[in-house]
């Protein structure tokens, strides 16, 4: 039965992708909300199939953390699943990526309709600027910041460095930071063909205020909550050694952290992350 609902599931992403990538480029005449509200319904309607046919739920615990205004939201990157699910817990937001990423037919044309951070990862620290001064804008203009700290898709029950890209960038906005913890990798593996259905939680942190605060002392708390929470939740992931997260070294820029890799809609269809 997963076998079939996974194959039924990479059909689906199939049909529906490109007639919404032609139907979002053709946008760019529309205001910049109105644009963005048109083409993210993309992702609610690919969340509806991952529920039923799937059979892969979620539930969320702390939406009333979510402040009222603006904010970035470091959260913890498990597969695919979090980077629509997001999109439908959350005020409009958008997600730090890679500039080629909008190159690539159907898929990268709409998404270039889409208020967003594009950046080269390629240029180091000139990426960082690019982030903060994007980032910035998408603030002001009242969009949430997503950034996965972590700069990759990372196994239940380990971790990597939390870099401190997403809070740099929050203390030069002057905005707050919401941790996000939850556990979608235990149903929807990285680079796995076959999806488990179940129940994700999603555990939405106390806002993390930024005002007269240092950058890594911002990163650290947030770091400490998700990881806690994690632990909290999720014991079972964490038994074999004793409760400790598998802490990975990783190298590499804060950029990276803050455009960690994305698979596209052809990519899920090929190999349905």
């Amino acid at each position: 039965m997963i076998l079939i609902r996974s194959t039924l599931f990479a059909l689906v992403l199939a049909v529906v992708t490109p007639p919404y990538a032609i139907f979002g480029f053709l946008t760019f005449p529309l205001p910049a909300r109105m644009r963005h509200r048109i083409i993210t319904s993309w992702a609610h309607v690919v969340l509806w199939f991952v529920w039923h046919l799937l059979g892969i739920r979620y539930r969320v615990i702390g939406r009333e953390n979510i402040p009222a205004g603006p904010a970035v939201i470091l959260s913890k990157h498990q597969s695919a699943w979090e980077t629509l699910a997001l999109q439908a817990i959350f005020p409009p937001l958008c997600f730090v990526l890679k500039r080629e990423l909008l190159r690539i037919p159907f898929f990268g044309w709409g998404l270039a309709q889409v208020p967003g951070i594009a950046i080269d990862r390629a240029a180091g620290k000139d990426a960082l600027t690019q982030v903060v001064e994007q980032g910035k804008q998408r603030l002001k203009e009242g969009y949430w910041v997503v950034v996965f700290p972590e700069g990759t898709r990372v196994a239940p029950g380990a971790t990597r460095r939390y870099k401190p890209g997403g809070a740099f960038l929050a203390r030069r906005a002057g905005v707050p930071v919401v941790p996000v913890a939850h556990n979608a990798g235990e149903f929807w593996r990285r680079n796995a063909f076959l999806k488990r259905p179940g129940e994700i939680v999603v555990s939405i942190g106390p806002v993390i205020e930024v005002k007269g605060r240092k950058v890594q002392e911002i990163n650290t708390q947030a770091e400490r909550w998700i990881e806690n929470e994690m632990h909290r939740l999720f014991p079972h992931h964490y038994a074999s050694d004793g409760g400790a997260a598998v802490i990975a070294s990783e190298q590499g820029q804060d950029a990276e952290a803050l455009a960690p890799e994305h698979d596209t809609p052809a990519a899920a269809n090929r190999r349905s992350e």
